[in-house]
C-alpha cells in the first residue's frame, strides 16, 4: 500500500508535469498566433503585389498603345520645299552694271522624306528655268542603332560634312565636284558615338547614269561632275568631244570629335575617294581624292579648315571637262586645294527675324597640272533667318570662278566682283 507521503510524493510529480504541459500548449498556440500574423502579412504583400503588377502591365499596355499611335502618326511621306529668287550686281557685265543688277527666277524645289515600315526615304528635284535636275533620291534602313545604309543618289561622304562652307556659293571644292556631290550608289553611315563618325560609300557611277546615261544632256545635273577630258584645241566650254565618266568609285570619310568643354569642341578628320574613269568602250583611267578637314564650334563661333588634292589620270591629259547648271566648263586634271571659313551665329528677336549668321569663306585652288592661274574666291556676307525665309547677302571677290565671271581653268588675274542677295521660302 501507499503512504501517504508516496501519495503526496506522486500527486506532485503529477502537478509539475500538467504545468509542463500547460506551458508548452501555451508557447504553441503563442507560436501559431505569431504564424497566422505573419501568413496574414505574407497574404497582404501578395494582394499588394498583385495589384501594382496589375498596374505595371496597364501602364504597359497604355505606353505600347501610345508607341503605336505615335508610329502610326509618323508612319508616311511629308511634302516639302522651297521658292528661290536671286538678284546680283556684277562687275564683269556691262550690261548688269547699266541695268543696275538683275532680278530673275532661281528655283522650285520640292523635297520628300518620312518613312513607311522601317524603310526611309528622302529625295529632293529642282526645277529651273533652263532645266529639272534631281539633287538626290535615297531609301535607307537603320541598320542597328549606329549604323544605317542608303540607296540610291546619295552624298559622296568627302570633306567637312555637310557642307565646307557657309554662303550662297559654297566654295572653291564645289566646282571640282568635292563639296556637296551625289552619285548613284550605296552609303554606310555610321551616327556620331563614343565620339567618332564613319561614312563608307560605294557609288557605281554619277547620278546621270555615267558615260553613257540615257540622257538629254551630260549637264543637266545639281552637282559637279567630270563629263570628258580635254585636247589640242578643245575649248574651255566647249561640249566634250573625249566623253568619259567616273564609275566604281570607293569613297571614305573618317572624323572623330573632341569635347573641349560644354561649349566647345573640335571634329578632326581624313576624307579619301578613289575610282575609275570611263570612255563608253574601255577603262580609260582613274582619279582619286584626300582632304583633311577641321571643324570647330566655340560658342557662337565656327571655324572650318580644309586641306586636299585631287587627280584624274589619263595618259598625257592635263585638262577636264566637267558638266553641270546645263553648261559644261573645265578644270585642271590635277591640283591642290586649301579653304578657310570663319562665322558668327547671332540669334536675335527683330519681328519675324530669329538669327543672323556673319560669315567669311575663303577658297584656293593652285598647283594646276594646266599650268593656269590660281582659282581663288572670297565670300563676305550674312545669311537671315525669319520664319519660313531664308536669305543670303553675299559680297563675292573672284579670280577664275565659275558664276563669277571666269572658269575654274581660266587664266585671268582679274579680281571679278558680284554682289548677290538669294530669297528663298522654304516649307
Amino acid at each position: 500500500m501507499f503512504s501517504l507521503r508516496s501519495i503526496s510524493l506522486i500527486a506532485a510529480v503529477g502537478l509539475c508535469h500538467f504545468s509542463a504541459q500547460a506551458t508548452e500548449t501555451d508557447d504553441i498556440k503563442q507560436q501559431l498566433a505569431t504564424l497566422k500574423a505573419q501568413i496574414a502579412a505574407l497574404e497582404q504583400r501578395l494582394a499588394e503585389q498583385e495589384v501594382a503588377n496589375e498596374k505595371a502591365t496597364v501602364m504597359l499596355a497604355q505606353q505600347q498603345a501610345t508607341a503605336a499611335d505615335d508610329e502610326a502618326e509618323t508612319d508616311g511621306i511629308k511634302l516639302g520645299g522651297a521658292i528661290r529668287t536671286n538678284y546680283s550686281h556684277t562687275s564683269y557685265s556691262d550690261g548688269n552694271k547699266n541695268r543696275g543688277g538683275d532680278f530673275a527666277f532661281d528655283i522650285f524645289r520640292l523635297n520628300l522624306n518620312g518613312s513607311i515600315g522601317d524603310v526611309l526615304l528622302n529625295a529632293e528635284i529642282r526645277f529651273f528655268d533652263y532645266m529639272t535636275a534631281v539633287k538626290y533620291a535615297y531609301v535607307g534602313y537603320q541598320l542597328t542603332d549606329d549604323w544605317q545604309v542608303q540607296a540610291g543618289i546619295t552624298q559622296v561622304p568627302f570633306g567637312n560634312w555637310p557642307y565646307n562652307s557657309h554662303n550662297y556659293f559654297f566654295s572653291t571644292n564645289y566646282y571640282l565636284g568635292l563639296e556637296d556631290d551625289h552619285d548613284l550608289g550605296l552609303l554606310f553611315k555610321r551616327r556620331l558615338a563614343d565620339n567618332w563618325q564613319l561614312d563608307l560609300g560605294f557609288f557605281k557611277n554619277d547620278e546621270l547614269g555615267g558615260v553613257d546615261g540615257y540622257v538629254s544632256s551630260r549637264a543637266d545635273r545639281y552637282s559637279y561632275d567630270v563629263v570628258g577630258y580635254r585636247q589640242g584645241e578643245d575649248g574651255i566650254y566647249d561640249d566634250p568631244a573625249q566623253p568619259v565618266g567616273e564609275y566604281n568609285t570607293f569613297s571614305g570619310r573618317f572624323a572623330y570629335q573632341f569635347e573641349h568643354r560644354s561649349d566647345f569642341s573640335t571634329e578632326l578628320g581624313l576624307s579619301a575617294l578613289a575610282g575609275g574613269l570611263h570612255n563608253g568602250s574601255s577603262r580609260a583611267g582613274s582619279y582619286n581624292a584626300w582632304a583633311l578637314h577641321l571643324n570647330s564650334h566655340y560658342q557662337r563661333w565656327n571655324l572650318q579648315l580644309q586641306h586636299g588634292e585631287y587627280h584624274y589620270d589619263i595618259d598625257d591629259i592635263d585638262r577636264m571637262a566637267v558638266g553641270a547648271y546645263a553648261f559644261y566648263d573645265s578644270i585642271a586634271a590635277k591640283a591642290k586645294t586649301s579653304t578657310i571659313n570663319l562665322a558668327y551665329s547671332l540669334p536675335v528677336e527683330w519681328g519675324p527675324v530669329s538669327g543672323l549668321q556673319f560669315y567669311n569663306n575663303y577658297g584656293l585652288v593652285y598647283d594646276k597640272s594646266d599650268n593656269s592661274r590660281d582659282t581663288m574666291m572670297n565670300v563676305t556676307g550674312v545669311s537671315v533667318a525669319a520664319g519660313g525665309l531664308f536669305t543670303y547677302f553675299d559680297l563675292v571677290h573672284a579670280r577664275n570662278q565659275p558664276f563669277v565671271g571666269g572658269s575654274a581653268a581660266g587664266d585671268s588675274s582679274e579680281i571679278e566682283r558680284r554682289f548677290n542677295i538669294n530669297i528663298g521660302y522654304y516649307f
